[in-house]
């Protein structure tokens, strides 16, 4: 494995001067953290209005649960689309399994789920992966609307972006488009055992670090030949805690599996930090 140098993408957008493109992931509540890196990388300036002129920014899923304002960081992330749009630039937004969970806790609460033995149905398992009774108390029919509509994959410059590192996003379709419209099926669904399996496949992790040398039917080159893109960008499994890195040693992003695929969840609630990563 080894660290993403930003000179590694700066050596060929030079030449080209193409649009800025800049990931993150899972902010997990941490509104202050999310501000900071915003800040860091000139995409805010100090009033929090958008900076970054046509720059392009995508989060992969996971604003709520584990931190203190889950709900204030969706907001968040709503008015800075407005700001961005405003100013040419771009915000977008994946799906994550936090979001896909605390749905499922609003839509079904405490409700027994066939075969799934977790107290307190989808909400109990919620909590116990780490849901915060404030987010699901400000959860408004808006932001409900919001992440339904969400997508869970993005093909965006040559870089598949998703928030899990599985490949079970195959199972749901053979195309971006096939995935995203089941995704957004699953979530109109009232079958609790549908968003039970759902929420298994947003969950799943791993698949791509055995990967170690490409090969055409490994995981990582069977999502970038059926989805696209030449780089797979990932959050959900944490630097810190899944990737062996010392919290104080998270400063930048990991890049493995023969160069394919890009880390990026910096584990800010393991105590690591939110990684917003440059990659063009």
């Amino acid at each position: 494995m080894v660290t993403l140098d930003e000179r590694t993408w700066r050596s060929t957008a030079d030449r080209d001067v193409p649009t800025p493109l800049y990931v993150a992931a899972d902010i997990h509540g941490h509104r202050s953290e999310f501000w900071e890196s915003l800040r860091e990388a000139g995409l805010v300036d100090h009033t929090g209005h958008w900076s970054g002129g046509g720059a392009l920014l995508w989060l992969l899923g996971d604003y709520v649960d584990r931190g203190p304002d889950g709900i204030g960081v969706i907001n968040d992330i709503q008015r800075l689309a407005v700001s961005a749009r405003a100013a040419g630039g771009h915000v977008g937004a994946l799906l994550g399994n936090h979001e896909a969970q605390l749905l499922a806790a609003h839509r079904f609460g405490t409700m027994p789920v066939a075969g799934w033995d977790e107290p307190g149905g989808f909400r109990g398992g919620w909590v116990r992966f780490g849901g915060r009774e404030k987010d699901l108390h400000q959860l408004t029919p808006q932001h409900v609307e919001w992440m339904t509509r969400l997508p869970a994959v993005a093909v965006v410059d040559g870089f598949l972006l998703v928030h899990s590192d599985t490949a079970r996003y195959l199972e749901l379709g053979s195309s971006v488009a096939a995935v995203n419209s089941a995704v957004t099926t699953a979530l109109a669904s009232s079958d609790p055992a549908a968003w039970l399996d759902f929420c298994g496949r947003m969950s799943d992790r791993g698949a791509f670090r055995a990967a170690v040398r490409a090969h055409p039917d490994d995981p990582v080159s069977l999502m970038l030949r059926t989805l696209g893109g030449s780089v797979l960008v990932h959050g959900h499994s944490t630097l810190t805690k899944h990737f062996g890195v010392a919290p104080q040693d998270v400063t930048v992003a990991l890049r493995y599996a023969d160069d394919r695929v890009i880390a990026i969840d910096g584990g800010v609630h393991e105590g690591g930090r939110i990684l917003l990563t440059r990659l063009r």
